[in-house]
């Protein structure tokens, strides 16, 4: 398989060199973060004369003998030359039981520079806090980018119809080495079974399987929906399931937890408060809900809405759905001062289309800027101070 770089992770880690924060990558099982950490182990090499490198991967089974803590630890002191800069990267380090004692104890010695990458139903973010005593700095990891997709396959000057591609197959790194649509597809559909009934089971001791991919199925078929535990519920229920609605409240947080689904919380504009009922849910990537349901019933707009809610955050945004006189604004985008209202249309040909997206965004009276995202195919224009923009050339604007 081609790599590439990705750079802004890699920018991201170089930054991070030095500090006393223990780095942890994390994202969605084979989003790409254990290429990421050879590619900066390469960095090192570079750029670095005086670095002393010790990876580690414990899927290797020439690290066999480390899967356990305290070996782990005495091998890592072996390794340590006073002298140097001593980088130490670990991947999957939740297979070493009681791991984090081994790292707590190495990181209080104040000689490593310390990165770590491992399975997210085992590393969890909200883990990190309990697992560690010293400050984590959280690397996220996505799949590709529209961008990081052209740049892998060198079609950037095609990029209208490979946006096609991404719609509908999406960005995990592991589907692009197959030709074939339905390959693209299995493995998607295995990476999802993966998380789902192995990682997700084994970690929280599942017992009821089936009612686990409910819940998973019914959120897939409603990305970009309004959703609750409550209404997941008793839509399940119809169907003579028997889940609690505080059942369904733990599958969910189960697969954020797993970089599966990502939360968009509704935020009231007017007064300026977060609504409690109803949240909207998106999937770390498109490709797995159609690997899943098929794509003989494509909905373009819902996974457009997707990829934009993806590449917000990729971009560093917070994103939330905003309401308004019960109008509903698909996303408010705020990183730090900056902030962005978008709507988001697979296409605006019609006018009464493009009056349900831009009459939302006039009714908001502040100043900062609106946005229109759609499938235009065309540059970017305005329309009573809203700017209108395609999708793909969007998405290729910030790299």
């Amino acid at each position: 398989m081609d790599y590439i770089n990705r750079n802004n992770y890699l920018e991201k880690l170089i930054r991070l060199q030095n500090t006393p924060d223990i780095k942890v990558i994390t994202g969605i099982r084979r989003c790409g973060k254990s290429v990421l950490l050879k590619q900066f182990i390469e960095y090192l090499k570079l750029n670095d004369k005086s670095v002393n490198i010790i990876s580690i991967n414990l899927q290797d089974l020439e690290y066999d003998s480390l899967l356990d803590y305290h070996n782990l630890h005495s091998y890592i002191m072996d390794k340590y030359i006073k002298s140097r800069h001593n980088v130490l990267l670990i991947d999957e380090v939740q297979l070493c039981n009681k791991f984090e004692l081994a790292i707590n104890s190495l990181h209080e010695k104040n000689i490593f520079d310390i990165y770590l990458t491992g399975s997210n139903a085992f590393l969890l973010s909200s883990d990190l806090a309990t697992l560690f005593t010293g400050r984590v700095m959280k690397i996220e990891v996505f799949p590709f980018s529209f961008s990081e997709y052209l740049d892998y396959f060198g079609s950037e000057e095609q990029f209208d119809s490979m946006f096609n591609k991404y719609l509908k197959i999406g960005g995990m790194p592991g589907t692009l080495v197959y030709s074939n649509e339905n390959d693209k597809f299995s493995y998607l559909l295995d990476v999802y079974e993966t998380i789902l009934l192995r990682d997700l089971v084994d970690k929280y001791k599942i017992r009821n399987k089936n009612e686990l991919q409910h819940v998973s199925n019914y959120m897939i078929d409603n990305v970009g929906n309004l959703l609750s535990p409550n209404n997941i519920c008793i839509s399940l229920n119809k169907d003579n399931s028997s889940i609690t609605r505080k059942t369904v409240s733990k599958y969910i947080s189960y697969f954020e937890n797993s970089f599966m689904f990502y939360k968009a919380k509704r935020y009231d504009l007017k007064g300026k408060k977060y609504l409690v009922n109803n949240d909207k849910y998106y999937l770390a990537d498109t490709g797995f809900k159609y690997s899943i349901n098929g794509t003989k019933s494509m909905d373009y707009g819902r996974a457009l809405e997707n990829i934009v809610f993806i590449e917000l955050l990729r971009r560093g945004y917070e994103v939330y759905v905003g309401m308004l006189y019960r109008k509903e604004i698909d996303f408010v985008a705020i990183r730090r001062d900056e902030k962005i209202y978008i709507q988001v249309s697979d296409y605006l040909d019609n006018p009464s289309t493009f009056e349900r997206e831009y009459s939302p965004l006039l009714s908001i009276k502040d100043a900062y800027p609106k946005m229109i995202i759609a499938r235009t195919h065309h540059d970017e224009y305005t329309y009573e101070g809203i700017r209108i923009v395609d999708a793909a050339r969007w998405l290729l604007g910030e790299k």
